[in-house]
């Protein structure tokens, strides 16, 4: 069967690509340009034509890959056409007319790749990371995973594992022979050097997920502090209700930003005070919740306040970022905390720049790491872990008296380990890595 899909966005676009793979793609590509031998080594100007009835659909470029060398392993097509909404939709629709020919599904060509040994599945999700990055990040990190840099560490340990199981069911098939004490105590020195490394990955404070997915950060504080109008200033839209009366916040409100290339989920909590409402009780509940679970907590403070509430006070700590609001209203006040305090005056958009480039501090501090090999996945995580817990059993087990035993846990590691790139049967998981691809890759 092949396939074909838009894998450039929708139009209306200068230019549109779409692309084509499969063993009937030359034909396919013949038939519609009516020429008799394609290049893969030059671009192909052409004239496409409907085959049914040898009409002009439009002019423009074709490029041709034959398998293997190509993205998918198989042949390809890419028609590089006018990006018009009609031009896209009459050339799709000639494509289903061939035989043998249907619409592609989300991320079945990067499906094929990897089934075709073109890419690993770390690879794969990479490519899908990269293309939904939306901060420079983000994209940092997606590149480092398609050029291969976290398969290559995940592949290293596995082969490591490898040989030292080869060298455990060497003594178990030749048992009569004695395998050097030296051998044995060497296998074991490998995989304990295997254990420090997982336990090193796994403590990482979940970098590489926060990267694909965005730091947590909530405004908490009180009543009026100017909490929604300062996500509204962030946001540069107005996503929030701002208005005079106290309490107007009930849910929580998120959104996602780009924080000088940081990406980050901004939560806006409703006011924290005592109330008889129980749906803004229900709301103050939900705010503290999304304080115990953010990365860095902005609490806002209306510094024309002469008295601060102790609840608030209590909420500040280390990872706090405190905003000393409404500084456009004279007073006297000189409040003081134990945490990065900045006045600002989200009214007039006073220090708010100040305030940004501490929270980008704030983010890097805490999350800097010097790892080339970050875990970017639940998936990952677990599959690491479980190979952990194996390789504990192999190490807790005597190797002498269990040793068929301390084999099969080295085998179940591996194969936990294998199945982070691939290397193992994996097909109960490939639906969903490739379920949040677009159509097209």
């Amino acid at each position: 069967m092949n396939i074909y899909a838009l894998s450039s966005g929708n139009g209306p676009t200068g230019i549109a690509i779409i692309r084509v793979s499969g063993s009937d793609t030359n034909k396919i590509s013949k038939l519609i340009t009516k020429q008799d031998a394609l290049s893969s080594k030059a671009v192909n100007l052409c004239k496409f034509y409907n085959p049914r009835d040898g009409s002009l659909i439009d002019e423009g470029l074709l490029l041709w890959f034959p398998g293997p060398n190509s993205f998918t392993g198989e042949d390809l097509a890419e028609f590089h056409i006018h990006g018009s909404n009609a031009v896209i939709a009459h050339f799709l629709n000639i494509l289903s007319e061939q035989e043998n020919c249907r619409l592609a599904e989300p991320g079945e060509f990067t499906k094929i790749a990897f089934q075709n040994d073109k890419v690993d599945l770390v690879e794969a999700e990479s490519i899908g990371d990269l293309i939904h990055s939306e901060t420079e990040l983000q994209r940092k990190q997606a590149v480092k995973l398609v050029q291969g840099n976290a398969s290559k560490y995940y592949n290293d340990l596995r082969e490591k594992l490898v040989k030292s199981l080869s060298y455990i069911e060497a003594k178990i098939d030749f048992a009569e022979d004695d395998l050097p004490e030296k051998v044995l105590k060497e296998v074991h020195k490998s995989i304990k050097n295997i254990q420090q490394d997982i336990k090193k990955i796994l403590e990482d404070n979940k970098i590489g997920e926060k990267i694909r997915d965005g730091f947590r950060v909530s405004i908490i504080g009180e009543v009026n502090a100017g909490k929604s109008s300062l996500l509204n200033l962030l946001s540069k839209r107005e996503v929030a209700i701002v208005s005079e009366e106290a309490g107007t916040t009930r849910d929580v409100i998120e959104i996602f930003l780009s924080i000088d290339g940081y990406p980050v989920i901004l939560a806006d909590t409703a006011g924290i005070r005592e109330t008889k409402n129980e749906v803004e009780k229900k709301g103050v509940s939900l705010a503290l919740e999304k304080l115990k679970k953010a990365d860095i907590n902005i609490i806002m403070i209306d510094n024309s306040s002469k008295e601060i509430d102790n609840k608030i006070k209590d909420l500040i700590n280390k990872d706090s970022i405190v905003l000393l609001n409404k500084s456009d209203i004279k007073n006297d006040q000189n409040h003081k905390f134990d945490a990065t305090t900045i006045l600002v005056s989200v009214k007039d958009n006073k220090n708010i720049d100040i305030f940004v480039k501490k929270l980008k501090e704030k983010l890097s501090n805490k999350f800097a790491t010097k790892k080339n090999t970050l875990i970017t996945r639940e998936r990952h995580r677990v599959k690491l872990s479980e190979c952990l817990k194996e390789i504990d059993k192999f190490l807790s087990k005597d190797q002498n008296k269990d040793i068929e035993l301390a084999a099969e846990d080295l085998r179940m590691a591996t194969r936990h380990l294998g199945s982070i790139v691939g290397k193992v049967d994996v097909e109960e998981i490939l639906g969903s890595i490739f379920k949040d691809f677009c159509i097209g890759k």
